[in-house]
Parts: C-alpha cells; structure tokens; sequence
C-alpha cells in the first residue's frame, strides 16, 4: 500500500435527487447551447469583479498531478490591447497569404472571418491563457508538469463556460505560432501562449453564424 503525502478531508457532495439531477442537467445543456463564438463586441465595461471571479472558476479545472500549469494574463491597459493586436494581426496576415492551406482558408469564408482583429481593441477585456511547461521550485530548481496541454484545454473550457455563465461573450482565438505575445507580456520562459479570449457584451445588432450542432448520435456512442 502506498503511502500519502497528500492531506485528505472529507468530500462534501452536492446532492440533488434524481428529479432534480434529470432537471438540472437538461436546462444547462439548454443553457450552453446558446453559447456562441461572437465577433462582434461592444465597449461596454465589465467589472473586474467578474473576471477575477471567472477566471478562479477556471483555475477550478483538474490538471495532472494537480500542478494547474497555467496563467491567465488579463488585459485592460488600451495601449497594450492596440499592440496585442498588431502583433496578432501581422501573424494572421501571413497565415492568411501562404501559411493557411487553400481548404483551411475555404472552410473559414462562411464565417467572414479574415486578419482584422477589432475585437482585441473593442472588447473590454482581454484574457491570454498561457501553459506553463515546466516550473521552479523554492530553491530555483526545474519542476516537472504533466499532461499540459490536456490541463490547459481543460481549464479554458471552464473559462468558457464561466463567461457564458456571466451572460458575456468570448471568441477564441489563438493566432499561429503565439510566441509574440510571450513576448509582448515579458512572459517567463516556461509560459507558452496557449489561447485568446477577448471578453466582454455582444455589440448591439450584433449577429451569428446560423450554425447547427452535431446530434448527440453523430458525437456519442453507448456502450452497454
């Protein structure tokens, strides 16, 4: 038998009855499918309040090992938003003119994206989530992280869901390769950029792609 290192309490499940637990799962799925990629924000404030309090609920996420090997930069500083951008944009043009294949870039002409990145400078936040590769330890020694990609996914699918929760929008973006934006933010050398979110409301009138989800049969299979 191994032994644990580790304290141990008590789990505290929430309980609900089956009634309630059919119920509850079947209006948050109604609840998130309204979530939508928006490309179209208003400048409208969000009170810092709230992102503090959607970005904790991220850092809720389960990582490997529980090393949680991600930092969250949260941007509202105009200046570095308009530089972000700038940099982004430079990365996305050369993408757009040889970097992205012809497929990729026929696939994306339904949702009128292209280089021009607004939103970065509209939104009111701006949330850059890093994955860290490795970290240090008190005495400045290497630490090793486990499974940081799949942590990082994770944790920003949490940070989605939370800011869907807040009744904001967000858009994911993650302009290619992201090294930049290390750089702008003067990010340690272990902290990759792994996504861009700008969050904030939707712009008034703003619109959507008319998209329809896979079924559940075309995303599931039982195994009875």
């Amino acid at each position: 038998m191994s032994s644990k290192t580790q304290a141990f309490i008590p789990y505290d499940p929430v309980k609900f009855t089956e009634e309630e637990t059919i119920e509850r799962a079947q209006s948050f799925y109604e609840f998130m499918d309204k979530r939508r990629s928006v490309r179209e924000f208003s400048d409208r404030d969000v009170p810092e309040e709230v992102i503090r309090n959607i970005v904790l609920t991220a850092g809720t996420a389960p990582s490997g090992a529980h090393k949680q090997p991600w930092t969250f930069c949260i941007i509202r500083n105009s200046e570095l938003k308009s530089k972000v951008r700038a940099l982004a944009e430079e990365e996305e043009r050369k993408n757009y003119d040889g970097r992205m294949s012809e497929r990729w870039i026929k696939d994306l002409e339904p949702f009128g994206t292209d280089a021009v990145k607004e939103f970065i400078d509209i939104a009111p936040w701006i949330i850059i989530a890093l994955k860290k590769s490795f970290d240090w330890d008190e005495d400045g020694n290497k630490t090793q992280n486990y499974y940081v990609n799949e942590s990082a996914g994770i944790a920003c699918g949490m940070l989605i869901t939370a800011i869907h929760n807040a009744g904001l929008v967000t858009l994911t973006h993650t302009p290619s390769p992201m090294n930049f934006i290390a750089k702008a933010l003067n990010r340690p050398e272990n902290e990759k950029p792994f996504l861009l979110l700008p969050v904030g409301y939707p712009a008034e009138n703003c619109e959507v792609p008319d998209l329809k989800r896979k079924d559940f049969e075309d995303i599931a299979i039982y195994f009875k």
